[in-house]
């Protein structure tokens, strides 16, 4: 005799769930992860690939289901793919503890990499390790957010850095080339570009062009890119030519 098994309980597999709570309810898909994502920047479109189960759920994890009765009265409406909609667009996305732990682990040492990349120790004009720029982290207490960008959290870190004095640190200069054709506009130019530069290396002028190398803060190219668009009149150009500048034996790039 054949023993029928139930055909009921699906087993959900690299679950991820979008939660929202509307209406003093709590709502549920469950979803794959990567797929949420694709369909929050238009790359997917189809549901179906979306959602592992095509339902709106009150609790995925013991497989209730939401009632008509519960979409009419929170969504204004009883079309499951409406409400999956807007679920999947407002909702939260639900990350297990594992994976957030791993997520802020990575993001962490992310902003660690790019402070280390970017700032030097002034007394000596070498870099931290990414040890020493750990530790100071944590000295200065710092909670990670893995929905704001590593970039901006570094910016931040280096400011706190900066500003509690927890190390010597600066942002390292960036060696930069610039050159401008001669014109009755380049004098004028001239003025207004020096002053942005932290120390001069060279400058050469002839009768058809000035080029200018120098050192400078990180923040200051976009300035003078701009002003280079602006004034110049198309008639500059400023190029890098080292992101960041180092002491003699330091490894090169």
């Amino acid at each position: 005799m054949v023993i029928k098994q139930p055909n009921t309980q699906i087993k959900l597999t690299n679950v991820s769930i979008v939660r929202l709570r509307k209406g003093g309810k709590r709502f549920e898909l469950a979803c794959y992860k990567n797929k949420v994502m694709e369909w929050r920047s238009n790359v997917e479109t189809d549901l179906d690939e979306v959602l592992q189960i095509h339902n709106v759920f009150i609790n995925v994890s013991k497989g209730q289901v939401a009632s008509k009765e519960d979409l009419k009265k929170c969504f204004k409406t009883e079309v499951v793919d409406k409400v999956v909609q807007e679920i999947l667009k407002k909702g939260e996305l639900q990350v297990a503890e594992k994976e957030r732990s791993d997520q802020l682990e990575t993001t962490w040492r992310d902003i660690a990499n790019i402070v280390t990349e970017n700032c030097i120790n002034p007394q000596t004009k070498r870099p931290y390790t990414i040890t020493m720029i750990e530790k100071a982290m944590q000295d200065l207490h710092l909670s990670v957010n893995p929905k704001r960008s590593t970039k901006s959290q570094a910016l931040d870190v280096i400011k706190q850095l900066q500003e509690k004095q927890v190390l010597p640190i600066q942002r390292a200069q960036m060696r930069i080339r610039l050159t401008l054709q001669q014109s009755n506009e380049t004098k004028k130019l001239k003025e207004k570009l020096l002053p942005l530069c932290a120390s001069i290396e060279d400058e050469d002028s002839s009768s058809m062009e000035y080029e200018l190398i120098a050192l400078i803060d990180p923040g200051k190219y976009r300035v003078m890119s701009d002003l280079l668009q602006k004034e110049g009149k198309g008639k500059g150009q400023i190029e890098i030519m080292n992101l960041r500048e180092k002491e003699e034996g330091d490894e090169k790039f």
